[in-house]
């Protein structure tokens, strides 16, 4: 490779995300979303690959905490902006920016990497897997009825300018953080991404809208949403497009569905990121007419593996030694013995016998517990080497709540 890698100057900016757009298609992004990437770029985390003055790769990271079972809230290295030139391609750019990256993640202290693909299938060599999973949805509101909890009436909605209201719904997402795996605290700056709404993104849909929930006049949810009207001869078909909805209790949620699904001249919400396990799945009359679908969303990568098994806590007792493999990141490899608890884990390096093989893109996809090992060892991904091991291992890396991921970066 005759190409230099270097970290991103300040003055190359527009260079590098200029490449980044032409390798994504060329189209180019709306000003105020180019003008917001700039601004969250973290430029010593950012690795430009350069032929003869000419930008033929990039790669970023955001400086992130996510947050993991137990509800700590673990660095980690929100890889991002991610290209290469299309005629610089096969030459080992990727897998030389991949191997800096990492290194680098290692030496901040990191113990966790994650990224979202749009093509999935590069990233598992690099010992990224799959963790979370997103939910999509058009929800039929003509024919589906909601079975709301009681108190929902006491809650009240109050309809803002999204820009007005980010201080309130930055609060209650971050109260929302912790309490489900997957989700990253989002620096100041991010409180921006969800408010972000372009005018050549809409397709026709209406400016960003916001409602706002609140109880004795303190806000206990939002949502963030487009209308987009639409006529046939038999009258309006319009579509609630649906972008962010956060709420603290039961009541506060479901008093925000019942409004998305009472828009006047609307017959569908469409759902494009929601967990797998969301509450509103139970709330109404017929799942069916809800044309659920799920894709892949988060891909986490463990860096430092025996601190971030220790970051995490476990649903069940645990007590398995792992014999791990990783090509990629060396030092991970070889067998560690994980014990734990509810209450906190131990990972250390261990000459015992293994009960469990597998590589470190399997950690990756359970480690959040929204994939288990049961299935990973269904498909010959996993292998257990004591009896019982298979079983005790994939219960305790479970949790309780689906992890998710509620917005790219």
């Amino acid at each position: 490779m005759t190409t230099e890698l270097r970290v991103l100057r300040p003055a190359e900016w527009d260079a590098w995300y200029g490449e980044l757009e032409l390798a994504f298609g060329g189209a180019g992004e709306a000003p105020e979303e180019r003008e917001l990437w700039q601004s969250l770029t973290e430029h010593e985390r950012s690795i430009g690959a350069w032929d003869d003055g000419d930008c033929v790769g990039t790669a970023g990271a955001f400086t992130f905490r996510l947050s993991v079972p137990g509800g700590t809230l673990v660095p980690a290295a929100g890889v991002t902006m991610v290209s290469v030139a299309a005629t610089h391609r096969r030459r080992g750019i990727l897998t030389a920016m991949m191997r800096r990256q990492l290194d680098d993640v290692r030496g901040l202290g990191e113990p966790l990497a994650v990224l979202t693909a749009l093509e999935p299938g590069i990233y598992g060599r690099f010992g990224y897997g799959v963790a979370t999973w997103q939910l999509k949805a058009e929800i039929d509101t003509v024919r589906v009825r909601l079975s709301v909890p009681e108190g929902t009436e006491k809650i009240r909605l109050r309809r803002v300018k999204p820009a007005d209201a980010r201080a309130e719904c930055e609060a209650v997402y971050a109260q929302q953080a912790t309490a489900r795996p997957g989700i990253p605290a989002r620096r100041p700056g991010w409180e921006r991404l969800p408010v972000l709404d372009p005018p050549a993104d809409r397709e026709g849909a209406s400016p960003l809208q916001c409602v706002l929930a609140e109880r004795s006049g303190e806000v206990v949810g939002y949502a963030l949403f487009h209308n987009k009207a639409s006529w046939t001869a038999a009258g309006p078909d319009g579509t609630i497009l649906l972008q962010h909805l956060d709420a603290l209790d039961p009541q506060a949620y479901a008093a925000l569905w019942q409004f998305l699904f009472g828009i006047d001249l609307t017959s569908t919400v469409q759902v494009i990121n929601r967990p797998v396990d969301d509450p509103w799945q139970h709330l109404v009359s017929d799942i069916r007419r809800c044309n659920v679908r799920l894709r892949d969303s988060l891909f986490v990568r463990l860096v430092d593996l025996g601190a971030a098994l220790e970051a995490r806590t476990y649903r069940t007792p645990v007590d398995v030694v792992l014999d791990v493999e990783d090509t990629f990141c060396p030092w991970n490899a070889g067998r560690w013995r994980l014990t734990g608890d509810a209450k906190g884990a131990s990972c250390k390096r261990t000459e015992e016998g293994a009960d469990l093989a597998l590589s470190v893109r399997e950690l990756g996809s359970a480690y959040l517990g929204g994939i288990s090992l049961t299935a990973l060892a269904g498909a010959g991904r996993v292998r257990e080497l004591r009896q019982g091991a298979l079983a005790e291992a994939s219960s305790a890396f479970g949790s309780d709540v689906a992890p998710w991921l509620p917005h790219g970066f």
